[in-house]
């Protein structure tokens, strides 16, 4: 049986952990499945419970008999608490940076859970960035800030499902045999941009906080700040959700716009991850040009290189965006606004209310593109 003592983590990088990835034997369950029978840790399932309703995932890499192991997992009505559990008889850091590719999550924000020292070390030796613990210490995760988000939000507690709906898709396009573009046009996707309500401020902020792929300048803001700006009258702050014939991808994307008589700036732009290859990280942006275009106002962009939004720059510069000035890591994007990326053509965009009157200049925004 485990040691009932549960120390403190020691995390001083103020990582944000995404996802758990957890052993079987002597872990999630004392005893070794093929060899004896074996028993449910009850107190390590509560906590698992408890951080998939705060919309922390989880997975599984073990070395044991595939079908033996979720037989037992359905046998507790585990099973579906775990997303892509990868139980096989090969190296856990390549089960673990496998399952952090297929889900587009970044391996800092991942934590491996394993009774084994040496199965830690494999894992820290080729992935030095996944936190590495012993499951005496796993009872004490919902206590510790990095596993704790400063809100639970109603799509917290969904979050498992949402990547679960997403792996369908996944599967349906892998057997799908034509092009992509064909593909996404059988998803009927719908992508909604409105103005941003209090209600939706507890989930935007934590977009900005989650979000570093398709983030455009890597800054955080709190719901303090985002209601502030929600309200201030040179600002506009929009969110967007996505839904398909496979469900709710749940509010997806943020943008934080500034306007100037003269020049919009957008100052936070960001898409989740999630949807990063379904072909609608350019719509937030071209339905901000159009307003802009149609408000005759000039459009700028703050950018903040980091290690990890080279698919936003990317995503900037297909879009038509120049480098306006450089300093450091930090650019100022422009658009002339000549040439405003279409809309694509498999997704059907429903717009809510215009920005704020008193934001605007002297040209009244109206409906352009293929708003509906």
């Amino acid at each position: 049986m485990h040691e009932v003592a549960y120390p403190t983590i020691d995390v001083a990088d103020g990582r944000t952990i995404k996802c758990v990835v957890w052993d079987l034997d002597n872990t999630l369950w004392d005893g070794v499945l093929l060899e004896e029978s074996v028993e449910l840790r009850h107190d390590l399932v509560d906590t698992i419970r408890e951080l998939d309703r705060r919309g922390i995932l989880h997975s599984i890499a073990s070395r044991n008999d595939e079908a033996t192991a979720l037989e037992m997992l359905r046998r507790h009505g585990l099973a579906d608490l775990f997303l892509l559990p990868l139980i096989n008889w090969g190296l856990k850091s390549v089960s673990g940076n496998r399952f952090a590719a297929e889900i587009n999550i970044g391996l800092d924000a991942v934590a491996f859970v394993d009774d084994q020292p040496y199965e830690r070390d494999e894992v820290t030796f080729a992935l030095p960035q996944v936190l590495c613990l012993d499951p005496s210490v796993a009872k004490s995760l919902p206590s510790h800030a990095a596993f704790t988000p400063r809100f639970i939000t109603a799509e917290s507690g969904k979050r498992r499902s949402l990547y679960q709906a997403d792996l369908r898709r996944k599967e349906a396009e892998s057997v799908y045999e034509g092009p992509k573009k064909d593909f996404h046009a059988t998803l009927g996707m719908k992508l909604t941009i409105r103005e941003a309500t209090r209600d939706d401020l507890q989930r935007a902020e934590e977009l900005t906080v989650r979000t570093n792929q398709l983030n455009s300048t890597g800054r955080t803001y709190t719901y303090e700040e985002l209601d502030a700006l929600r309200h201030a009258p040179d600002h506009w702050l929009m969110v967007a959700s996505l839904s398909d014939v496979y469900g709710d991808y749940g509010t997806i994307g943020l943008a934080l716009v500034e306007q100037q008589p003269e020049e919009w700036t957008v100052r936070l732009l960001l898409m989740s991850c999630r949807v990063m290859s379904r072909g609608v990280g350019s719509v937030l942006m071209t339905h901000i040009q159009q307003r802009a275009r149609d408000a005759g106002v000039r459009r700028a962009a703050d950018f903040v290189q980091t290690d990890r939004n080279r698919a936003m720059y990317v995503s900037f510069v297909f879009g038509g965006f120049e480098v306006g000035t450089r300093d450091g890591a930090h650019l100022t994007f422009i658009h002339p606004l000549t040439d405003i990326q279409p809309l694509p053509p498999h997704v059907t965009v429903h717009y809510g209310s215009a920005p704020p009157a008193g934001a605007l200049s002297a040209a009244q925004p109206g409906p352009s593109g293929s708003q509906t």
